[in-house]
């Protein structure tokens, strides 16, 4: 299932048949189908509506190459819910999905019942991630990496060597870039998604509203989304509730299916 608007066509996928909606969205190099296990624990009740990220899964924006804002986002998303007529739902995301995720609570606030967050990008500026898409010179240079890639995994090596990057963080990106399709991705998804920035102090004042229930399901051995590094922002939230699980980044989604298959008390939308 798709949202067209022109040639930009936003895929989604349905699971359950439940009466209230939980709209998800994945990390990067994932797909939809990562929270299929996810839609079972949630119970009958629910129905999950599994988004593809832009440049992952059938997802296509018009411009490729065009940097995706929140107000293009918001009116994709806005079109979802009235073409299915979904009048409020809760927002469930994954790593680089919460800025989408994000994005909707800021320009639906009332219709948002409840929002879980796992290990949730966008909350706090990556020092690597600003630098390598804000200035113009340096997304020069992460696009020439996508067919040339030896010198930044040289790079990559000479900041391992000298301890000046976490040994695991290194490894995950060298991972995420040891082919020419990741490579393009990385450069797609960190290049097109640097305008889904937000004032953390606004979005706390949003969700503090009502006041919208969050919970942060983070790992102690996140070196992607660091822990410690979500604590201001949390802080801020007076209806805010985290899980600290032992686990690191890539897999906390099944980290957190298995958490709640453990405490089924816990699920509540």
């Amino acid at each position: 299932m798709f949202v067209e608007a022109g040639r930009t066509r936003l895929h989604y996928q349905r699971y359950g048949t439940g009466p209230r909606a939980v709209l998800a969205f994945h990390g990067y190099g994932q797909g939809e189908g990562h929270w299929r296990g996810m839609a079972a624990i949630l119970g009958s009740d629910v129905t999950l509506y599994a988004f593809d990220l832009f440049y992952h899964g059938q997802s296509q924006l018009a411009k490729t190459d065009a940097p995706l804002t929140k107000k293009r986002l918001s009116e994709l998303l806005g079109q979802f819910l009235k073409e299915n007529d979904v009048q409020s739902f809760g927002l469930l995301a994954f790593s680089m999905g919460a800025k989408y995720a994000l994005t909707a609570a800021e320009y639906f606030p009332e219709r948002v019942e409840q929002i879980w967050l796992i290990a949730p990008d966008g909350i706090r500026t990556q020092f690597w991630y600003s630098l390598a898409t804000y200035p113009p010179w340096m997304r020069g240079v992460l696009g020439r990496a996508v067919l040339r890639p030896q010198r930044l995994l040289r790079f990559l090596d000479v900041l391992q060597e000298r301890r000046l990057v976490n040994t695991n963080l290194v490894r995950f990106a060298q991972w995420q870039l040891d082919s020419r399709e990741k490579r393009l991705r990385v450069y797609r998804s960190w290049v097109g998604f640097r305008k889904l920035v937000f004032d953390l102090k606004h979005l706390a004042a949003i969700l503090n509203r009502r006041p919208t229930p969050v919970t942060f399901f983070l790992g102690k051995h996140d070196r992607v989304i660091p822990h410690a590094g979500l604590q201001e922002f949390i802080r801020s939230l007076t209806n805010a509730h985290t899980v600290l699980l032992d686990a690191g980044h890539a897999g906390l989604i099944y980290d957190v299916a298995a958490y709640l298959r453990r405490r089924p008390e816990e699920v509540r939308w």
